[in-house]
């Protein structure tokens, strides 16, 4: 027989706390993935950010920019004089996408879909969207909550 003053949970109290658990799991870890892309795209911008302030130096120092069609090739040009170690992949691990002539430069990256190869100016609202970075400046980039 079963003791009035038994310690222990039944296992009512024990299916409302595992609920209750995965009510709150369901709500932070949609979040939690948003906040990870959201970094990922941040260090995607900074990176880009990096490569093009190293661009840029190269040209001071040879009155033209590297030409490059590549991560790949625009990376022995710069490093390790202008950058100490050029990053070649975004946050999502896709490779940055380089277009570079003796008069100007652009720098972007696939989004988290890896896909897409437009550079049109404006802002993007999904992680999926292209980030551009051309002549020292963004021209395509996130604004607002992104999806």
């Amino acid at each position: 027989m079963l003791k009035k003053n038994s310690k222990g949970f039944t296992l009512i109290e024990l299916l409302i706390v595992v609920a209750i658990i995965g009510i709150i799991a369901a709500i932070a870890i949609p979040n939690l993935l948003n906040a990870i892309d959201r970094g990922k795209q941040k260090r995607t911008m900074a990176d880009m950010r990096s490569i093009g302030t190293s661009i840029e130096a190269y040209a001071v120092d040879t009155n033209k920019y590297p030409v490059a069609t590549t991560a790949a090739t625009l990376q022995p040009l710069l490093q390790p004089v202008y950058i100490k170690n050029m990053p070649t992949a975004d946050g999502w691990a896709n490779t940055f996408q380089v277009t570079s002539t003796t008069v100007d430069y652009t720098v972007y990256s696939q989004g988290k879909d890896g896909t897409g190869s437009t550079c049109t100016a404006g802002t993007t609202s999904t992680f999926n969207d292209e980030i551009c970075f051309s002549n020292g400046q963004f021209v395509r980039y996130p604004a607002g909550a992104q999806q």
